[in-house]
This record gives C-alpha cells, sequence and structure tokens, in this order.
C-alpha cells in the first residue's frame, strides 16, 4: 500500500482512502472611510485534518503492519482525547520498497473530535471519523514585580527553565515491536523529521522502511540533537 498513518506513532490498520488537510488563515478584510476595501494578512492559521478510519475485527490482506483488535486503537484515541497533551500525526507515502522523504505529511497535532460508526453493513468492522487540530507550541514566562519606596514598580522577567542534561547517547539502537522511524528520530535524534537520515544510514538493511521488524541494529547519525 503506498500510504500509511501512524498517529502517536501507532500505524493505523488501514490508511483512510481520503484525507482532507484544509490550510487556514486570518486575514481579515476592513472597508476604509472612502468605501474601499482592503485585505490584512496575518499569520497562518491551524490547519485541520480529517478522514475516516476502518478498524477491522479481522487481518484483512490488504492491511498494513499488525492488526490488533479495535479496543487496542480505540483505547489510544481516548487518551489522546483526554490527556491533553498533543501529538505527532504522519501520513507517509512510498512506493515499493522506497521511501518517499520528500512527499510525506508530518504535523503535530490535537485530537478535537472522533466519532465512532457501528455500522451493519461493515459487518463488525468499526469505523471511526477522526478531527485534528494542528499544535504549536509555544512558551511562558514568569513576570516578578518589585515595588520600591517611592512607589516605583520594576518588572524583572524570568528566564525560561533549562531542560536537564540528557543521558549519554549511543551510536547504536535496536528496534522494538511497533517501532518507527519518525519515533526513532524524535526519541534520539530530537526531531522526527531527521527519520530521513537514519533511512538513507540504514537504506541497506531496511528492506521495508514503514514496516521495521523487531531486533534491527539500526546505526545513528554522529550529529544528534
Amino acid at each position: 500500500m503506498p500510504y500509511r498513518m501512524y498517529l502517536d506513532g501507532l500505524l493505523m490498520p488501514i490508511t483512510p482512502a481520503k484525507v482532507t488537510m484544509k490550510i487556514t488563515n486570518q486575514n481579515e478584510t476592513a472597508t476604509l472611510i472612502n468605501g474601499e476595501q482592503i485585505n490584512q494578512l496575518k499569520a497562518p492559521g491551524l490547519t485541520g485534518v480529517s478522514f475516516e478510519l476502518l478498524l477491522p475485527q479481522v487481518s484483512y490482506p490488504f492491511a498494513v503492519g499488525i492488526t490488533l483488535p479495535p479496543r487496542v486503537y480505540l483505547a489510544r484515541f481516548e487518551q489522546l482525547k483526554t490527556s491533553c497533551t498533543p501529538f505527532q500525526w504522519i501520513l507517509s507515502r512510498c512506493r515499493p520498497g522506497l521511501l518517499l522523504p520528500d512527499f510525506y505529511s508530518n504535523l503535530t497535532v490535537s485530537l478535537e473530535d472522533y466519532e465512532i460508526i457501528d455500522d451493519a453493513e461493515e459487518g463488525f468492522d468499526l469505523k471511526v471519523k477522526m478531527e485534528l487540530k494542528q499544535y504549536r507550541d509555544y512558551g511562558t514566562r514568569r513576570v516578578t514585580v518589585t515595588t520600591a519606596a517611592d512607589g516605583t514598580a520594576t518588572a524583572t522577567l524570568s528566564a525560561p527553565a533549562r531542560p536537564a542534561a540528557s543521558a549519554p547517547k549511543k551510536d547504536q539502537y535496536t528496534t522494538q515491536e511497533g517501532d518507527s522511524l519518525w519515533n526513532i528520530a524524535k526519541q534520539l535524534l530530537g526531531d522526527g523529521a531527521r527519520y530521513a537520515e537514519l533511512y538513507r544510514l540504514n537504506r541497506e538493511l531496511l528492506s521495508n522502511p514503514t514496516a521495521l521488524a523487531a531486533g534491527l541494529v539500526l546505526s545513528l547519525p554522529v550529529e544528534r540533537g
């Protein structure tokens, strides 16, 4: 199958036939005193993603990877919804035996809504309609206001907290069941988008780069985040 979809690193058993990405903006139209209209250009809005998943009760020959019971996927969806934390949505595209690193969708998103459809015409399979929204990280700083005896107030902006020093990194990684190149790159290289580097470095080892077998010993780039 030329498409594979990951939600928080979990490979979906059947990639949706149709995925819609809505690219929005926040531009505003204003009318001047003379009646002329202008368009005020602003920063882009958040991208929305929608699709419909099929969760099979049996292993179909066209399914990708290992087909898990629907309850496993539904439990993950509920966890993503209630945890109030962003996660990674990846739609990879490939030709047989060839990953296309420059032709994929990779967004940090939140799970806005999902709808479970139990349709008798689908047999025992379940359908799930999902709405995702792009998440943009932001940071806050604490401001301390000090008032002097003469009433003069001074505001001090605290520096952002520095992340703890990471443990020493190894030069190799042994894959485990359910691993993906993106998750490995995110965990060990600090950026999931660097999965293409892993692929190029281990090209001879990865006969199927979108479905990693457990026990593969991957070499890691010298420069890591």
